[in-house]
């Protein structure tokens, strides 16, 4: 793991490399867990084994031992600190899981990414349907959704910009094919031409 101070703290960023890369992605944790997440890891082999270099940052406050999470604006600075630090000249796409999905969309525009693939994204808090975070989805630049329709976070809806893939079965964390959930991130990427189309 490569360190990169931040405006927020020390954040991580474990890089893997792909064999001459068409893009980059980055994907964030969800507010109590890590990037080894399951998800995130089948993400990661899937996306890499196509041509996308893939950058799994930790949050400050996580790498720091804390479990709550940073307010939203202290881990939106931290990822664009983490993004100047490591941004090529590549297309970037941005993404995460659960809280990792919102920081992504949150700082997709500020940073100019191509697109951003959210795993998990948290519609609303559990049993709260009133408290809708679809405003956070950003407009204008392609989106992926992958929620499990068991999800008690809600599933954003369909829009222009926003495909969503809902997983039968699957609550928030995407256990049940995490293999299932890197071969749709890796098709949808491909559709844009920011992966190689799978074989």
């Amino acid at each position: 793991m490569r360190t990169i101070e931040t405006p927020r703290g020390t954040a991580g960023v474990d890089l893997y490399e792909a064999a001459d890369p068409v893009a980059l992605l980055t994907l964030g944790h969800g507010a109590g867990g890590g990037v080894d997440a399951r998800d995130l890891v089948a993400t990661r082999r899937a996306a890499v084994a196509a041509g996308v270099s893939v950058a799994l940052v930790t949050q400050p406050y996580r790498l720091a031992g804390r479990k709550a999470p940073a307010p939203a604006n202290h881990l939106d600075e931290a990822l664009t600190a983490v993004v100047a630090a490591i941004r090529g000249d590549l297309p970037l796409v941005l993404g995460g899981r659960s809280s990792g999905a919102r920081v992504a969309c949150r700082t997709a525009g500020p940073l100019g990414a191509a697109g951003v693939v959210c795993l998990a994204f948290p519609l609303h808090p559990p049993g709260r349907p009133e408290r809708s975070r679809a405003g956070e989805l950003p407009a204008g630049i392609p989106v992926l959704c992958i929620n499990g329709d068991r999800d008690p976070f809600g599933v954003p809806a369909p829009a222009a910009n926003v495909t969503v893939e809902v997983r039968p079965g699957e609550r928030h964390d995407l256990r049940g094919d995490v293999a299932a959930v890197g071969a749709l991130v890796v098709a949808w990427l491909a559709r844009h031409g920011w992966a190689r189309p799978p074989e």
